[in-house]
């Protein structure tokens, strides 16, 4: 998808990773100055770069770290290893010369040992932690390159099969093991202003910030000229493009019947399973493992991700979930250019948000009545229908989220709310024919 870029979009990207690489120096350079702990990624380097008399700054020593990192993915992917990403190198030592740059900057921000100055550095910590995670952010909106940091768990993951986030995390709890042993080999013992509690709080700060911060990026796109191929960007479509209207409901509110009855009226087609099988056959799935893992993400499932790492963009992450995700936002973007049709679910909404051609429905129900519909669907006694109401929602608020940034039920995401308990299932169908023609 990246090929279909303009060369004044590329331009706009590298020229901007460029300062955000400034911004993630910095963000790590305030919380080394706090003296808790350095982050993992930087823990070798900063504790070598203590050794006295060596002669060399930690700049250097992040340079070292990353070329042999880049090496590694070199050797690990092989003829696998994307040739762009050689330009890690030079980015190894721009970062080595910003980190230099950056730790000379916060130098005299430096705070005692009193309990006011343990204060002010906590403070520190949490403020470099929140400066290096929007640059994070700002990194994966410009999708173009990453750290060596991040490119070597990403080899690793896709090797051995692994989820990134998983993967990442053991690779940071590593380069900590890493810097404890230099602790040990240069110093005699373990120094816990280089590797101490502010490294395990960033370890999963950062990412929880980064996951904070995804969603408050979006600013980037005008200045990136962002071409519409990116997972979850809007289509950009004219006035007299094919009419799209999309259905999110709550479980067993009837908003699946609601999409069949107003795709027949409308003489227009629904799509809901068709978005499986597409997605199985892209990906080389089962139709039943797509079913599945789509719009379900269990509550512990979703406290996994929030503290796994979310530093590379979701089309370079070897994630299911994430393959499941982009594969339905290109497929649902393709056929808002292509027809009109009615679309089930998957954060349909949120993908088409600025599809000034689409229109958006959130069917719900009282508790009551959705307990009753799935009793009827499942055939189950009211105790396991209720059950399973609580869980589906939960998970689909959980993938919505995760996804989006957003919270599912929020009115403000859709173009008409509606609760099937008050209003019938035709009467429903009426309200939104009538809604799409009085808009016109």
């Amino acid at each position: 998808m990246k090929s279909s870029r303009c060369k004044r979009e590329l331009l706009r990207r590298y020229a901007t990773f460029v300062v955000v690489l400034f911004i993630i120096a910095l963000g790590t350079s305030l919380s080394i100055r706090a003296n808790l702990g350095s982050s993992p990624i930087s823990c070798p380097p900063y504790v070598l770069s203590l050794i006295p008399n060596t002669g060399w700054t930690m700049g250097e020593y992040v340079i070292c770290m990353h070329v042999f990192l880049i090496l590694s993915q070199i050797l690990l992917l092989r003829k696998n290893y994307p040739k762009i990403q050689l330009l890690q190198i030079a980015v190894s030592f721009l970062f080595g010369f910003y980190t230099d740059l950056t730790m000379w900057l916060t130098s005299f921000l430096q705070f005692d040992s009193s309990v006011l100055g343990y204060i002010m550095r906590f403070v520190q910590l949490c403020a470099g932690g929140a400066m290096l995670a929007y640059g994070i952010a700002m990194e994966v909106k410009c999708d173009v390159l990453m750290l060596a940091g991040e490119g070597f768990p990403l080899a690793i993951s896709k090797v051995v099969h692994a989820d990134f986030g998983k993967v990442k995390m053991f690779s940071d709890t590593g380069l900590v093991i890493v810097g404890v042993i230099f602790c040990f080999v240069f110093f005699g013992r373990w120094q816990w202003d280089m590797v101490g509690v502010g490294t395990l709080f960033s370890m999963f700060y950062v990412g929880f910030m980064v996951r904070k911060f995804n969603p408050h990026v979006a600013w980037m796109d005008k200045l990136l000229c962002i071409t519409p191929v990116a997972v979850g960007e809007e289509s950009v479509r004219g006035e007299s493009s094919p009419l799209v209207i999309t259905i999110s409901r709550e479980y067993g509110s009837g908003g699946h019947e609601v999409g069949e009855k107003l795709a027949k009226k409308l003489g227009i087609k629904l799509y809901d399973k068709y978005l499986i099988d597409k997605t199985a056959e892209d990906l080389g799935y089962t139709h039943e493992f797509v079913e599945q893992n789509e719009q379900n993400i269990s509550t512990g499932k979703l406290w996994e991700l929030i503290f796994t790492d979310k530093s590379i963009p979701m089309s370079m992450n070897p994630s299911e979930n994430d393959a499941i995700f982009v594969s339905q936002s290109r497929t649902i973007n393709k056929l808002a250019m292509q027809e009109s049709c009615v679309i089930i679910g998957r954060c349909a909404n949120w993908i088409l948000r600025n599809d000034k051609n689409s229109f958006h429905v959130f069917v719900s129900s009282d508790n009551e009545d959705a307990v009753k519909r799935v009793t009827g669907y499942l055939n189950v006694s009211e105790d396991k229908a209720k059950e399973q109401v609580i869980k589906v929602n939960k998970a689909r608020a959980n993938h919505y989220w995760q996804y989006t940034g957003g919270t599912w039920t929020d009115a403000r995401n859709y173009d008409l709310v509606v609760n099937s308990s008050k209003i019938s299932i035709d009467g429903i169908v009426d309200i939104i024919c009538n809604s799409i023609t009085n808009g016109k």
